[in-house]
């Protein structure tokens, strides 16, 4: 049966990245009271700053013994550590867990970055409502989640979601292989002098970042929206055999490249009601994610309260 979040205490979810950490304090109704985002220097940097980070959040006079941190890479739900990740490759040579506890005094329970995003927009952002949900991230890498009858969907050893390795043509190319932040960059250089009105022309190919992208779409350029748009139709493609194969009622769309929303959300929309069966298509909903950056902190800060 679904759950439902315990919204008895206040929570703390933590979201560790490549490069920085972003942390939340959530109240008893899961409303973000507190909230901070730091840069680490490397996975050698991680565990203290987290705790640092969860010793300034901690609420006064209310002590949290549970805490929830999202991490890029499958988790080893039997160990308690991480079995891989592509992103921080030194996590998964340590007992990042039982460091955190260490370091902390405080129980830790270790959740995928994408399905902690996903509880987080099942909980109280664009998921709210909805009994079964897909879920896609689509930044530095290319992820996915499912939630059925309320309940993140783990698989059988813990690893399913994995989106961007969904292949998209016949070729064997991956997802990720073009709908990554540095992929959406290559391929934006890769026609980055074939449109002279574009604003992007001003800045050099080496320069060129996602955030340029995104601001130039936001700013009606051509060129910028096609990309997205292009990097949309790439991720409906995918999305279709989501929906064809599991008719599934909410898909949510979050990540740093949804910053630019219609822009590439129309291209999934577009894409994935040519290629999805009809009456599946009809029956979801296709929607951008709501809590932004905070959402794999706020999904960890719930799946932590709820642990505990």
């Amino acid at each position: 049966m679904a759950s439902t979040p315990d919204r008895s205490s206040r929570s703390i979810g933590v979201e560790i990245s490549s490069a920085s950490m972003r942390a939340v304090l959530l109240s008893p109704d899961g409303a973000v009271e507190k909230s901070t985002d730091v840069e680490i220097l490397g996975s050698d940097d991680t565990v203290a700053r987290l705790a640092e980070i969860v010793r300034d959040l901690q609420p006064a006079g209310e002590p949290i013994a549970r805490i929830g941190v999202a991490i890029p890479g499958l988790v080893d739900r039997s160990s308690g550590r991480v079995a891989y990740s592509a992103i921080i490759p030194d996590h998964s040579e340590m007992q990042l867990g039982a460091a955190i506890t260490e370091a902390t005094g405080l129980d830790v329970v270790l959740e995928n970055d994408a399905n902690a995003a996903a509880y987080g927009e099942f909980c109280c952002g664009a998921g709210r409502g909805a009994r079964d949900l897909f879920y896609a991230t689509l930044g530095v890498g290319v992820g996915g989640a499912f939630i059925f009858d309320g309940e993140i969907w783990h698989g059988a050893s813990g690893f399913a979601g994995e989106f961007g390795y969904v292949t998209i043509n016949s070729e064997g190319m991956r997802l990720e292989d073009v709908a990554s932040a540095d992929n959406v960059v290559r391929r934006t250089r890769s026609r980055f002098h074939q449109d002279s009105t574009s604003s992007l022309g001003k800045l050099s190919e080496e320069s060129l970042k996602l955030v340029d992208i995104i601001e130039a779409a936001r700013s009606e350029d051509d060129f910028a929206q096609m990309m997205l748009g292009r990097t949309g139709h790439y991720v409906g493609t995918a999305i279709a055999s989501v929906i064809n194969l599991l008719n599934i009622e909410r898909i949510v769309i979050g990540g740093t490249i949804m910053q630019a929303k219609k822009a590439v959300l129309n291209g999934i929309i577009s894409r994935a009601r040519e290629l999805s069966f009809a009456p599946s298509f009809e029956a979801t909903s296709i929607v951008a994610g709501e809590l932004g950056p905070n959402a794999a902190a706020i999904g960890a800060a719930f799946i932590g309260r709820e642990a505990a």
